[in-house]
């Protein structure tokens, strides 16, 4: 018969464990002298309280907390909470992960990454999904296919049976998904810390981001306006005295260094590359381009070849 973690009260820190409880208020588990494992805890619903290495914190939907190893730890369904849904994994971190933890940091070894966005909370738990299956996985077998989250459950039902890998390759997809959800949830849930810094308005940044994520989008001042909530005109004025250039400015700026990198590594066409970026016309393209680097797209591309 498989072990699971219900067998395991402090699980071994070989094991990699994979598991997603529905739990009623009563459930608690507590570690005076900690797991020799890490523990991540994703919250989809209710809430749980987190007390680790001095801290004490609510974990609700959209929260994600890690503990490392070694410090007394405890949780349990919240107080006056019907229930506490979440995913788990026990796991032994790989390097870069703590320095993604770090501006989360809560107490001793004890880390809260708050109120990821909702728009993410899909990929996340389609990452915990198929790390369930992966952790079951053996070589020549047949790769489980994603499947998508199970409707809600009421509490105390657990439809998923935790999942123990050991080693191997299963391990390893386990921890690719583990490291996704990371990925994911640190980079788009800013510590307050961040929010404070010298990088300017946070909206702003904001908008610099999501032009430079995807330069050939149809952008405009009413679209870059609405992702931070603000009307177009306060959007400009504010964009304008933090960057010194209008919002279009900086468009067209991100799309002509974006074609100027598509000259350099693809074989496209300069219609097909004015496209890419988002150009009306390869004309338009050609004059913003020569405007920028000095020498027409097609010129461009000859002189990178000459120096290649």
């Amino acid at each position: 018969m498989p072990v699971t973690a219900e067998d395991l009260s402090v699980p071994a820190a070989a094991l990699t464990i994979v598991g997603h409880y529905d739990k009623a208020p009563g459930y608690a588990t507590r570690r005076p002298t900690g797991s020799p494992s890490w523990l991540l805890l994703w919250t989809e619903a209710g809430a749980g309280l987190v007390e680790q290495g001095g801290a004490s914190f609510a974990a609700r939907a959209g929260d994600l907390v890690v503990l490392g190893s070694g410090v007394s730890q405890y949780y349990r369904v919240l107080a006056g909470e019907e229930r506490w849904r979440f995913w788990w994994v026990h796991f032994q971190p790989r390097p870069p992960w703590g320095a993604w933890l770090a501006p989360y940091a809560r107490g001793d070894g004890c880390h809260l990454v708050g109120g990821v966005p909702a728009g993410v909370h899909g990929r996340i738990g389609l990452a915990f999904e198929r790390a369930l299956q992966d952790a079951r996985w053996v070589p020549d077998a047949p790769l489980p296919t994603d499947v998508p989250p199970p409707a809600d459950v009421p509490f105390s039902t657990d439809v998923r049976v935790p999942a123990v890998v050991v080693a191997g390759a299963a391990r390893e997809l386990v921890l690719g998904a583990v490291e996704e959800v990371l990925v994911l949830a640190t980079a788009s849930a800013r510590p307050e810390a961040a929010r404070r810094s010298d990088e300017g308005d946070e909206r702003v940044v904001r908008a610099l981001a999501l032009i430079a994520a995807e330069p050939g989008a149809p952008h405009s001042v009413a679209s870059l306006a609405r992702a931070v909530a603000l009307s177009p005109s306060r959007f400009a004025h504010l964009f304008a005295a933090e960057t010194g250039r209008t919002p279009m400015q900086a468009v067209r700026e991100a799309r002509v260094r974006h074609a100027a990198s598509l000259l350099e590594v693809t074989d496209l066409d300069v219609g097909q590359v004015a496209a890419a970026c988002g150009f009306v016309s390869p004309f338009h393209f050609s004059r913003a381009f020569k405007r920028e680097y000095g020498l027409p797209p097609r010129d461009y591309r000859a002189r990178l070849r000459r120096q290649s």
